[in-house]
């Protein structure tokens, strides 16, 4: 078996897949490591949204290169992706003062305004007596339970090489020792997400990374409630960079306060996608260094129950309810670091990943500089 390729990935999570698919669309000869015998971590536990409007104003570049990668990915490796945009119900006059201002920040380009009647009927409840609303139509959606598995497929079929089932150990200087032995290479990049601190624990401790818990769920989806839906909410305006850069961001979480501690209480950010054979709702957050397993049912009854009065859903039917995880830090929202010259570790440690992993994959194989936010 040749185990020396040009690039070496560690990490089958969309941050390395997405590294795996620009090296090979360039030309180099690439070998993928991961301890599972599939994407089964935080890449398919998630929404599936590519939230690239409401990122912060300094990673935009960053974005704006990861909007492009996931439509070269969908045109070249079949991939579903949904161009509808992101709808957000403002239903309270601060909510929509916050959008009006995010609007005149990003330009009409990015952000549209909506009546309530509008932004009701775009999310499949015309009965939903918003305030007013938004759409960011250039937001895009992935089905998250086939996105990373099929991209691991298409790029097995086109000669990426796949060692599964395959723990790493160390890696230095162009060879990572694992369970199969070692694997060189002229480069390697490390995407580790949640076990980032198991490799290197002195940059977990450095940086300050955890994990984070999200309670979320499948329910059934209504046949008037388009199967690419992305729905936000105040929370999200509330949690988002981009929205809580907004002059009135912080009157807003004075007010979320008041009007809804159960949320606040959970670190919610109420949200809602579609899927062809349901919704996905959630979720909440907690942080630990190592999070427990258990699924709090007040929280989950507690986002299904709002999620179904913003979508009009009576009697919500629960297909799955499971924990998310993911890597966090309270201080950055990406960390990227080189322990020697052919060596990069790359984690994002907020709930991003999704979003920028193509722009993050591009710059990390670039060798450009990334800004910190």
């Amino acid at each position: 078996m040749n185990t020396s390729t040009d690039l070496l990935v560690v990490g089958s999570g969309i941050m390395g897949l997405a590294t795996a698919f620009l090296a090979h669309e360039q030309g180099r000869s690439v070998r993928l490591l991961d301890a599972e015998d599939r994407p089964v971590g935080a890449s398919v536990q998630n929404f599936g949204h590519a939230c690239f409007t409401g990122q912060a104003d300094v990673i935009q570049p960053i974005a704006d290169a990861a909007r492009a990668g996931w439509l070269s990915a969908a045109s070249r490796a079949g991939l579903w992706v949904g161009e509808s945009g992101t709808y957000i119900p403002a239903m309270t006059p601060t909510e929509a003062q916050v959008l009006r201002e995010f609007a005149d920040h990003r330009g009409a380009e990015r952000v549209t305004l909506l009546s309530g009647a509008q932004v009701g009927e775009a999310i499949g409840n015309p009965d939903l007596g918003a305030h007013s609303g938004a759409h960011l139509p250039l937001d895009l959606r992935v089905n998250p339970r086939e996105a990373a598995p099929e991209l691991a497929r298409w790029l097995d079929r086109e000669g990426v090489q796949f060692t599964w089932n395959t723990r790493v150990y160390a890696v230095a200087d162009g060879v990572a020792h694992t369970s199969r032995g070692d694997f060189c290479a002229s480069e390697i990049i490390v995407c580790p997400g949640t076990q980032l601190g198991q490799l290197w624990p002195e940059i977990a401790e450095r940086r300050g990374v955890r994990e984070c818990a999200l309670v979320m769920a499948l329910i059934d989806r209504p046949d008037r409630i388009p199967a690419d839906l992305v729905i936000l909410t105040g929370t999200s305006l509330a949690r988002y960079d981009g929205f809580t850069a907004m002059p009135s961001a912080s009157r807003l979480q004075e007010e979320l306060s008041q009007r809804e501690p159960e949320l606040v209480d959970c670190k919610a950010n109420l949200m809602a996608t579609g899927l062809p054979n349901g919704l996905l709702v959630g979720d909440s957050h907690a942080y630990d260094r190592s999070t427990a397993p258990f699924i709090d049912e007040r929280t989950g009854d507690l986002l299904l129950q709002r999620a179904s009065r913003f979508l009009g859903i009576d009697r919500p039917v629960v297909r799955q309810r499971w924990l998310g995880r993911y890597a966090d830090s309270a201080s950055t929202n990406l960390v990227v670091e080189r322990p020697d010259s052919r060596t990069t570790v790359a984690a994002v440690t907020s709930g991003i990943g999704m979003t920028l992993s193509f722009g993050i994959a591009d710059a990390l194989l670039s060798g450009a500089d990334i800004p910190d936010f």
